[in-house]
């Protein structure tokens, strides 16, 4: 596991020896800072070249959604073909189940509220989750017909929910069933005051992850079709209930996105596979430059930030969960 510092540069080897239980001794980066002007100065800025990367949970299948909880210090994730979400302690190191069944649950985010938001691939519906435990649907249908499978989540803040339904939920028994589409594959945004439920993208092959840029002016999503996958930025209009003029963020196949957060400074911070030297984290600037990644020996399906100072990127891989301490912040809403 290392850093890596742009693209255009040599990268350092990952280490491909056998992992350590979680809460076993941390794995640290490997490799030197290349000293370059440019793009590798502005990833410097934004990790910790001394910090050490983490697994703090092992023994899952396909590890996707964490999402933090800072008021009580933990983390939590799905591990979709186990049907559960679940729970790291920051305190203690405690790994346990935090539910079960999740109906194959994917991703998850928090309403401004606090609440935990979910998609149910199984159920193919978006549920909130609230203070006494019961459990609210917030979709299920659009126009009498049921979704394919919600897939991420993010929330405004002006409370509305942006979600993808991108139809991983029913191509196979594997994360979800297998059953006939009825909808195409769409971002839908669900009003925070008449949960009204609106199309917002309709012009993706398979939209997947998504997050705004801090000032909320932009949304960012993942399209991962069969072939070419991309990455698009829309601009946020209507005050804010709308989005225009959909364009090309990055292409960086043969490694591509699925879920993404963005930082305080507008960098977004991508779950990417690929392959050895693809796996990780790949972290491109607000032009959609690529300055720098965090290389691990598994694919990085999800991600997000937590920690008291929301400096701790959590890393959502195959069958691990790792973490490491960075110089950047997450945004909210993620």
């Amino acid at each position: 596991m290392s850093w890596c510092f742009d693209d255009a540069y040599p990268r350092p080897r990952r280490s491909r020896q056998r992992l350590p239980p979680h809460g076993g001794a941390p794995l640290r980066r490997s490799g030197t800072p290349i000293p370059t002007l440019g793009c590798s100065i502005r990833f410097e800025r934004i990790i910790l070249g001394f910090a050490a990367i983490e697994r703090i949970a092992g023994n899952c299948r396909f590890n996707e959604g964490p999402v933090w909880f800072g008021d009580g210090r933990y983390l939590l994730w799905s591990d979709i073909p186990n049907d559960r979400i679940m729970r790291w302690e920051e305190e203690t190191g405690a790994v346990s189940v935090f539910r079960r069944p999740s109906h194959y649950a994917n991703g998850n985010t928090r309403d401004r509220e606090g609440r935990l938001i979910t998609c149910e691939h199984d159920t193919q519906r978006l549920t909130r989750t609230e203070y006494d435990g019961s459990i609210s649907v917030l979709a299920a249908t659009f126009d009498g017909k049921k979704l394919t499978g919600p897939n991420d989540a993010i929330v405004k803040s002006d409370g509305s929910i942006w979600f993808s339904d991108n139809g991983a939920a029913i191509r196979g028994n594997y994360l979800g069933h297998k059953a006939t589409q009825e909808l195409p594959f769409r971002v839908y945004r669900i009003d925070g005051r008449s949960g009204e439920m609106t199309v917002v993208v309709d012009d993706m092959e398979r939209p997947n992850g998504l997050c705004f840029s801090p000032d909320e002016s932009k949304l960012y999503v993942v399209d991962t079709p069969g072939g070419p996958k991309t990455v698009h930025v829309y601009d946020v209009v209507d005050q804010g209930t709308k989005l225009a003029a959909g364009r090309l963020f990055f292409d960086a196949m043969p490694g591509y996105a699925d879920g993404i957060r963005c930082d305080t400074e507008g960098n977004v911070w991508c779950g990417f596979s690929g392959g050895e030297g693809q796996d990780g984290v790949a972290v491109f600037a607000p032009e959609g430059k690529m300055i720098g990644r965090v290389l691990l020996p598994e694919r990085c399906a999800n991600l997000c930030f937590g920690g008291r100072k929301r400096n701790r990127l959590f890393m959502a891989a195959s069958q691990s969960i790792y973490s490491v301490y960075v110089e950047a912040q997450g945004v909210l809403g993620g």
